[in-house]
C-alpha cells in the first residue's frame, strides 16, 4: 500500500494507493471517494460483541468498513473535525488511541478497546481508548494540527486531556489537576495527564471540548413563549 497525506495540516486528506487485492479498514463515514475498482464489505469486526465493546465503550462506530481492490485503484478518506492526519507505522509495539482520533488501518492491525480505569472516568475522556496491535499503518487524525513530542526517562510530559491524539503503550500515565484546588477551577486547564518512561506521545494543538466551551453560550436561545 502506498499512501501520502495532501492540504497539511488544517483540512487533512489520506490518499491511498492500493495493489489489486489489498485491503484498507476504515472508520465508517470516513471514505471521501474511492476508484470504481475498490469494493466495499461494511460488517462488524471483531463480530457482534466486539464491535458492540468498541462502539459503545470506546465511542467508535460499531460497524467497519472493510475496502479491497479488484485492481489498482485509490482511496481517499478524512476524518470528521477540521484538522491534521497522520500516518503511524506499526512494527509491534502497542499504541493507544483516543477514540475519536481512528480514521483507518491495514487489515493486518487489530483494533480493541482499553480499559483506562478511574484515569479515564475523572479525565472526561471516558473509560475507555482504542488499542491497536499488529503490523501495518494506522490512520489516526486531530482538530488543529498534529505534535509529536519524544518522552525520555527522567523527562516527564504534561498534557492537557483534551489535546491528547495518542500514546505508545509503553509508556505510563496518570491522570492528576493542574495544581491545587485554585489552578484547577481558575486556570482553565482543568486536568492534565503526566506521561513517564520513554516513548511517544501525539498531541492536537486544538481541543474540541474548549471549542464547544467557548461556541455554546454564543448559540441563540430559543424563546419557549414565541417559539
Amino acid at each position: 500500500m502506498e499512501y501520502y497525506i495532501d492540504h497539511r495540516p488544517s483540512y487533512s486528506l489520506v490518499i491511498a494507493r492500493l495493489s489489486a487485492g489489498e485491503k484498507i479498514v476504515a472508520e465508517a463515514g470516513a471514505m471521501v471517494s474511492m476508484s470504481a475498482s475498490i469494493e466495499i464489505e461494511t460488517k462488524a469486526r471483531g463480530g457482534i460483541l466486539g464491535s458492540l465493546k468498541r462502539s459503545v465503550l470506546g465511542g467508535e462506530s460499531f460497524f467497519i468498513n472493510f475496502y479491497t481492490a479488484r485492481e489498482d485503484g485509490v482511496i481517499t478518506l478524512a476524518p470528521s473535525l477540521p484538522g491534521d492526519c497522520e500516518v503511524i507505522e506499526m512494527t509491534g509495539k502497542g499504541l493507544i488511541i483516543q477514540g475519536t482520533s481512528y480514521i483507518a488501518s491495514a487489515e493486518t492491525v487489530e483494533i480493541d478497546t482499553k480499559f483506562a480505569g478511574l484515569k479515564g472516568f475523572i479525565s472526561g475522556e471516558g473509560f475507555f481508548f482504542l488499542k491497536a496491535a499488529g503490523t501495518g499503518p494506522v490512520f489516526i487524525s486531530s482538530y488543529g494540527a498534529i505534535h509529536e513530542v519524544n518522552v525520555t526517562r527522567g523527562n516527564d510530559l504534561v498534557i492537557d486531556t483534551g489535546h491528547i491524539v495518542a500514546f505508545e503503550d509503553n509508556l505510563t500515565w496518570d491522570v492528576k489537576t493542574v495544581g491545587g484546588i485554585k489552578s484547577t477551577f481558575l486556570s482553565g486547564e482543568g486536568l492534565v495527564c503526566r506521561f513517564a518512561g520513554e516513548g511517544k506521545v501525539w498531541l492536537q494543538t486544538r481541543s474540541p471540548q474548549s471549542f464547544l466551551n467557548w461556541l455554546i453560550p454564543k448559540l441563540p436561545i430559543k424563546d419557549k413563549q414565541f417559539g
